[in-house]
């Protein structure tokens, strides 16, 4: 029996769906930048953690001096996987502040506890600490002209449960967009502010002190790794508060889209702590996520930053 299009077996009922959602499907899930060519380490072994994003590094004491090669070695497995994992590391904040040192000058964030200097920032959760929420996806000190370039955490307290920190390939949620949204974005800027991010746990008196020390800020809404050559999205839910030139509708609604890209498991890495790991990664190309589920249990961490270049 000949089915014909007119058969109402084949006629499908109406049926509409939001639009700007998240979609089931194939997803690009390209590790490397066109044409770059893998070489094998010679100072280290890599363990991949995931598809694009994340690997831990074995056979490497970051509490000694790096050498040259070691370093350029480093490096070029931090532009490849954009996260590094260092197990059982036990570093000192000085040993912490010379391996991040490696990368160049080290940022202080005036609106976060400090650890043993200015440049080590200290989180400790659930013992009176700051009340700072890291529960969101977002890509540290985009508020700043320059963000930072990466950043250096190491966990010195672990909860009995919970507290991994997730990140997710920011290249790969630009390649995957639709390409009438890449049409969109490309080009385009957005504003950055401090205050959004912050205002969650600090109440005015607090914030309005840093307002000229940190106005906000016009980025890309897609740059370009300095390094890599890379197109990676740059908007991030803690500080971009508009794209620039569109009215708040429009921008609100395109950046929720925008914002959501960081969801998709396929481009992310979930990192589950042990007292002493350290974790290295590339703020230019990555967003994380910090895990918020061990309740008044508590964690301490303390992370040095590296200061960054204008992104373009």
């Amino acid at each position: 029996m000949t089915v014909t299009a007119a058969d109402p077996r084949t006629v499908l009922r109406e049926a509409r769906i939001p639009e700007d959602g998240m979609y089931e499907g194939r997803r690009v899930l390209r590790r490397l930048p066109e044409g770059w060519r893998e070489r094998p380490y010679e100072h280290f072994e890599v363990v991949p953690q995931a598809r694009t994003i994340g690997a831990e590094i074995r056979g490497v004491d970051l509490s000694r001096p790096l050498g040259a090669t070691l370093r350029e070695e480093l490096n070029r497995a931090l532009l490849e996987w954009k996260v590094l994992f260092f197990r059982a590391q036990h570093l000192t904040s000085g040993q912490q502040r010379d391996f991040a040192g490696h990368w160049g000058e080290l940022e202080t964030n005036p609106l976060l506890s400090a650890g043993a200097s200015a440049d080590v920032v200290r989180f400790d959760k659930g013992a009176g600490g700051a009340p700072t929420y890291e529960n969101v996806w977002h890509t540290d000190v985009t508020f700043r002209e320059r963000p930072a370039l990466g950043a250096v955490l190491q966990l010195r307290e672990v909860p009995p449960f919970g507290g991994d920190t997730m990140w997710a390939d920011m290249a790969a949620a630009y390649d995957n967009l639709p390409p009438e949204v890449k049409e969109r974005v490309d080009g385009a800027r957005a504003v950055h502010d401090f205050i959004p991010g912050f205002a969650r746990f600090y109440g005015p008196e607090r914030l309005a002190p840093h307002q000229d020390l940190f106005p906000p800020v016009e980025h890309p809404v897609v740059r370009t790794h300095p390094e890599t050559g890379r197109r990676m999205l740059f908007v991030n839910t803690s500080f971009t508060t508009r794209i620039t030139g569109m009215d708040r509708a429009e921008s609100d609604r395109l950046l929720r889209l925008l914002f959501q890209q960081a969801h998709v498991p396929e481009y992310q890495v979930r990192f589950r702590w042990q007292a002493g790991d350290v974790a290295f990664w590339d703020n230019r190309a990555t967003q994380h996520y910090a895990v918020g589920d061990y309740g008044s249990e508590r964690r301490v961490a303390e992370r040095v930053a590296i200061a960054g270049d204008r992104p373009f």
